[in-house]
């Protein structure tokens, strides 16, 4: 009866685990998620501004 429950324990104890790695894996996909969406305004502002400077320069000779 012993081995059982003792394989019951470590199974409820392993699913455990696994939530809390599921949750902090989840946690840093949104993170991940805001670093993109932050990097791919700052590059479109980027390229606004080279696209800007760009048109004020004379056209080549």
């Amino acid at each position: 009866m012993v081995w059982p429950m003792a394989a019951v324990v470590l199974g409820f104890a392993g699913l455990a685990v696994l939530g809390v790695l599921a949750v902090r894996v989840f946690l840093e996909v949104r993170r991940l998620a805001r670093q993109v969406a932050e990097t791919s305004a700052r590059i479109n502002t980027a390229a606004e501004e080279l696209e800007r400077a760009a048109t004020r320069l004379p056209p080549p000779r």
